[in-house]
């Protein structure tokens, strides 16, 4: 089963779900702000993909942090916001019963998914 997590309107995650759609995968789709975000599916995602990695240093959300929430990162106090504010994750996230990827380049999806 391949399931792609992210928030609907995010560009990145359109194009996503468009060149799933347009290459006939079957998917289902997992909206952060209306399916939710549990511990335990998060630290799976930063398991195996790093926290660090996935923390959208970029975003908005960032930005919108106070000084002392971005200061001191370490995993725990990271995952913490990331659950928090799902947005400071960046997107999509791509799950196959073998393997998560972060971001979407069709390239890799062609070459993960084919």
């Amino acid at each position: 089963m391949v399931v792609l997590y992210g928030i609907k309107n995010c560009d990145t995650v359109k194009k996503a779900r468009a060149w799933l759609e347009s290459n006939g995968i079957d998917y289902q789709f997992h909206d952060y702000r209306v399916d939710g975000l549990t511990a335990e599916l998060l630290q799976r995602f930063a398991n195996e993909l790093g926290w660090s990695t996935m923390l959208n240093r970029s975003s908005t959300s960032w930005r919108q942090l106070s000084p002392e929430q971005q200061a001191d990162l370490i995993e725990g106090k990271a995952l913490h916001l990331m659950l928090e504010i799902p947005t400071l994750i960046k997107r999509p996230i791509l799950a196959t019963d073998s393997k998560l990827m972060l971001g979407f380049k069709s390239d890799t999806y062609q070459t993960l998914l084919k």
